[in-house]
């Protein structure tokens, strides 16, 4: 489950608010192709007429700000101005409030992460979007396009927004040396026990699965969304084996930079966005992508399958991915853009080098969120994976 992130002017503005949440070459073995399964059947539209004067959508917190939260950062008020389309905002908490929502109907779209996608795609509530009716798609990073997270069998589930990684971050006063690996965080001897952090999801799993597979290639992992139960077990190990010195398991990410300030949390998991924030509080930290690599979320604008405003809904995600307002966005939120020609319209010039946005070697290293299903996306087709409803009750274990 996903949790709430706040953009990183909002924090900076308003930090008595709490919050919880491109390579241009495919990756092998993370083709849309690997473990597809089969979703309801669902037809594209094929045109996009006169808007049916307001859409219904489910958002993040940052994603559709209309100048209540801050005059001077408002995207929605010239979408209207321009489709007759009004904008209705409903600002989820969770991956699981946007699948609960998406499935009463009331709602047209959905800016869903990795971790909901699937479940939208297969429990029917996602209909099949045609690119071809999204002009500013073209310009999307390749590395974002038709992947396991926004696709099936080859057919688009939705438009990318923006991507960002979960990176290693620590207090350099106090960490030494500097960590180019995840070992410190997982091993069972770890000399920051008790000031270690975690994210509080039961996706990150996959991040115990992903140093796993770097460092016990025995187990057979490649995909750390694709465990079979031998590979699941071993992942729950390790984590329970983590609980023991995890100090605070993260979701609020004001609460993270609190603790890092503090002293109380010297290593962990984090996102650029917070690191930029905690230095710019002079906390004494630094983020690293890990030599292992790292999981990481790209959102997608996702049309529902029971839309009452389709049209309105297929300009709202070309809006929402052009240049201009993919640029600020992502400055407004803290993440790269997921259109390539976003970057020179970022008012920092170099937003688009901090967040590592159309770096291919970068996002290469990047597993992104994809929810687990008992179809193994790694392509195996002799075994079932544990699907992610297992991996949320293995959380409430690991946990204790």
């Amino acid at each position: 489950m996903r949790t709430r992130r706040l953009p990183a002017a909002s924090l900076l503005a308003a930090l008595a608010l709490l919050a919880a949440a491109c390579s241009a070459t495919p990756t092998a073995g993370r083709t849309a192709a690997d473990g597809a399964f089969t979703p309801p059947k669902l037809s594209a539209a094929t045109s996009v007429g006169a808007g049916e004067g307001q859409v219904n959508l489910i958002a993040w917190a940052g994603y559709v700000e209309n100048g209540s939260n801050d005059p001077k950062v408002d995207w929605v008020t010239p979408f209207e101005q321009q489709t007759g389309c009004k904008v209705n905002a409903k600002i989820a908490g969770t991956s699981d409030e946007m699948v609960n929502l998406m499935k009463t109907g009331e709602y047209d779209a959905v800016s869903a992460s990795g971790d909901a996608s699937l479940r939208l795609v297969a429990s029917g509530d996602a209909a099949p979007v045609n690119t071809d009716l999204v002009p500013n798609y073209k310009d999307v990073f390749d590395g974002l396009k038709m992947k396991k997270w926004n696709s099936v069998n080859g057919v688009a589930y939705g438009i990318p927004h923006g991507y960002g990684a979960n990176l290693l971050m620590y207090r350099t006063d106090k960490v030494s040396p500097a960590p180019d690996s995840w070992a410190p965080v997982f091993a069972a001897d770890s000399p920051y026990k008790g000031h270690l952090t975690a994210y509080d999801s039961p996706i990150y799993l996959a991040d115990a699965a992903l140093y796993l597979m770097k460092t016990q290639p025995g187990l057979g992992i490649t995909n750390p969304y694709a465990l079979d139960q031998k590979q699941f077990d071993a992942a729950v190990a390790l984590l329970k084996q983590q609980n023991a010195n995890v100090g605070e398991y993260w979701s609020d990410y004001l609460k993270e930079i609190s603790s890092f300030k503090s002293g109380d949390t010297v290593l962990g998991t984090t996102w650029q966005v917070i690191a930029n924030l905690a230095e710019s509080e002079k906390a004494p930290v630094a983020a690293v992508l890990p030599k292992e690599g790292a999981t990481g979320w790209s959102d997608t604008w996702m049309l529902s399958a029971k839309a009452k405003h389709p049209n309105c809904a297929y300009k709202w995600m070309d809006w929402i991915i052009s240049p201009k307002v993919n640029a600020q966005v992502a400055e407004y939120f803290g993440e790269a853009p997921a259109n390539s020609k976003a970057c020179a319209e970022t008012a920092d010039k170099n937003h688009c080098t901090v967040y590592h946005a159309g770096d291919a070697a970068y996002m290469d290293r990047i597993w992104v969120w994809t929810t687990p299903i008992p179809q193994c996306l790694d392509g195996r087709r002799d075994v079932q994976c544990v699907p992610y409803a297992k991996w949320v009750e293995a959380w409430t274990g690991i946990k204790g």
